[in-house]
C-alpha cells in the first residue's frame, strides 16, 4: 500500500475548504495534517511540523497571497512542493510568482480547470517528486506581465534604486533619503540618482541635476518612460516602443 502524502491545505473560502479536505481524504492517497486560509497561519503549521506537500490557493486571507507565502516557508523548509490555484487573473499575482524564483517542486494551475481532488493529486504527486508544471494560460501571463515590467521604468532599476526613485518622486532631499535608508553619506544618494538618471535616459537630455530630478519625479508618477525633445515637447513610450507626444 502507497504512503500516504501528508499535506496541509490554504485555502480562505469558509466553504470550499472543508469540502476540499473532504474530497482529498476520500481519494485515499492524501492525509490532511492541517487547513487554514492564510499564509500566515500556514507558516506557522509548518513550523510546528512540516507537511510533505502544501496545496494553497494563491488568494488568502492575511497580508501574503500564496506565492508570497510559499517564499517564507521555503525560506524554513526549502523545496517544499506546493500547488498552487487560482481563479484569479491579476498581474500582482504572476509578478510576485516571476518574482518568488520557484523552479521546482511545484504547480501552478487554474482553479477551475483542477478543482477536482482526482485531478490535483496527480499535481501534489509531481511537485512531491520534485517536477514543475505550470498551466500554459498561466505561464503565457506570466510572460506578459514580464514584458510589461521590462518596459516600465522602474524595471529599468535595482531594488534599491526603485526606493531611491519613490522617495525623490515624493520630494525627498538627498539628506533626507540617506537619513531614512541608513547612509552615513549622502553622496551615495547623489551616485544613485545618477544611474536613476541614466537608466531613464535623463543623463543625455539634461544638464542640470535640478531637471533631471524634476523629469524622474514626472516618471515615477506616470509609471512611464518620458523623453523630453529640445522643444520642451513630452514624448513617451508605447507598448510598441515608439515615442509620440504625451498628452497630460
Amino acid at each position: 500500500m502507497a504512503q500516504l502524502i501528508r499535506l496541509l491545505l490554504v485555502e480562505d473560502n469558509e466553504r470550499l475548504r472543508p469540502a476540499l479536505a473532504t474530497g482529498l481524504a476520500a481519494t485515499g492517497a492524501v492525509e490532511l495534517v492541517g487547513d487554514c486560509g492564510s499564509g500566515e497561519e500556514a507558516l506557522a503549521r509548518c513550523l510546528e511540523g512540516a507537511p510533505e506537500a502544501i496545496l494553497m490557493d494563491v488568494q488568502l486571507a492575511g497580508a501574503w497571497n500564496g506565492v508570497e507565502a510559499a517564499v517564507a516557508i521555503r525560506r524554513e523548509f526549502p523545496r517544499l512542493p506546493v500547488v498552487f490555484y487560482s481563479i484569479q487573473d491579476d498581474d500582482a499575482y504572476y509578478r510576485a510568482f516571476r518574482r518568488s524564483g520557484i523552479l521546482s517542486h511545484y504547480a501552478y494551475v487554474r482553479k477551475s480547470n483542477y478543482l477536482l481532488p482526482q485531478l490535483i493529486l496527480p499535481l501534489i504527486r509531481d511537485a512531491v517528486g520534485g517536477r514543475s508544471y505550470i498551466d500554459p494560460e498561466i505561464e503565457a501571463r506570466v510572460q506578459e506581465v514580464t514584458r510589461k515590467d521590462e518596459r516600465s521604468p522602474m524595471g529599468l532599476l535595482e531594488p534599491s534604486e526603485q526606493q531611491v526613485a519613490r522617495m525623490l518622486a515624493a520630494g525627498m532631499s538627498n539628506e533626507q533619503i540617506a537619513a531614512r535608508l541608513g547612509f552615513r553619506d549622502k553622496r551615495t544618494i547623489s551616485r544613485t540618482n545618477g544611474q536613476i538618471y541614466a537608466a531613464w535616459g535623463l543623463a543625455d537630455s539634461a544638464t542640470d541635476e535640478k531637471i533631471a530630478r524634476t523629469r524622474a519625479a514626472l516618471i515615477v508618477q506616470t509609471g512611464r518612460l518620458l523623453r523630453w525633445a529640445d522643444d520642451g515637447v513630452i514624448l513617451a513610450e508605447d507598448e510598441r516602443g515608439d515615442w509620440a507626444p504625451y498628452e497630460t
